[in-house]
């Protein structure tokens, strides 16, 4: 049974996840645009790349929730909204807006935002997004000629562009472990926050986001985490 559907907003990000997922043991199929027929159950994940990162607004989602339907009706369980580790987009989307739409028609109350990508030199921290041990706004993406990036602080820039309060969960409480991690994200959500950004200052710390990620029905970010979303990731990575 296919388990995780991907949702990228371009063909790079969405070659560099399919071949992430492909180095950890699972069969994958990377597809170009929303298709109309079956996929093999032998396959366990299936990528979609769109051109949706920076269209507008209403085509970006719409073809967003097209490739959700489809992932839907060829058995996937858990979905993964993937963009760039520096979180291109400006203050009408199109992360947030597509985020929102996911979660609307997954009928789920509460997602996380998690870029960071440590190898790349691309982290988290309290909130913060930095390039290089710059951040975000420092760096060379503040004249990008699309989405100039003049804001590093992640909650604000996910707010802006989408409907709901957004919390952060701090490297601290990674360092504590999974448990402490589920617990922080209960307690925001709890407390009425829709979103959350993932700090993240190392691998290990991805890791420990799969972990307490497992069981979420989506999740967004730059990267995946070899350890979402499921029992059979670990199996075959052992």
């Amino acid at each position: 049974m296919i388990k995780i559907g991907v949702i990228a907003d371009d063909f790079t990000g969405a070659t560099d996840i399919a071949s992430f997922l492909v180095e950890n043991g699972l069969p994958t199929v990377q597809i170009n645009g929303v298709p109309t027929g079956k996929m093999p159950e032998a396959i366990d994940a299936l990528v979609i790349s769109l051109k949706t990162r920076s269209c507008p607004v209403v085509e970006a989602t719409q073809q967003s929730l097209a490739a959700l339907s489809w992932l839907q009706q060829q058995g996937c369980k858990q979905i993964y909204f993937k963009y760039c580790s520096t979180f291109d987009s400006t203050a009408k989307g199109n992360i947030g807006p597509v985020t929102d739409a996911l979660m609307d028609a997954l009928d789920t109350p509460f997602t996380v935002f998690s870029p960071a990508l440590p190898v790349n030199g691309r982290t988290v921290y309290q909130g913060y997004l930095f390039v290089m041990n710059q951040l975000l706004a420092e760096s060379g993406m503040r004249h990008h000629p699309v989405n100039p990036m003049t804001d590093s602080y992640l909650p604000r820039l996910v707010e802006s562009q989408s409907t709901g309060r957004c919390g952060v969960v701090s490297a601290h409480v990674f360092e504590q472990g999974v448990k402490a991690v589920r617990q922080e994200l209960a307690r925001l959500q709890q407390e009425g926050y829709r979103y959350a950004v993932l700090d993240a200052l190392t691998e290990h710390h991805l890791e420990i986001q799969g972990e307490a990620l497992r069981d979420a029905p989506l999740v967004t970010g730059g990267f995946w985490s070899g350890d979402w979303p499921g029992p059979a990731v670990g199996a075959r990575k052992r």
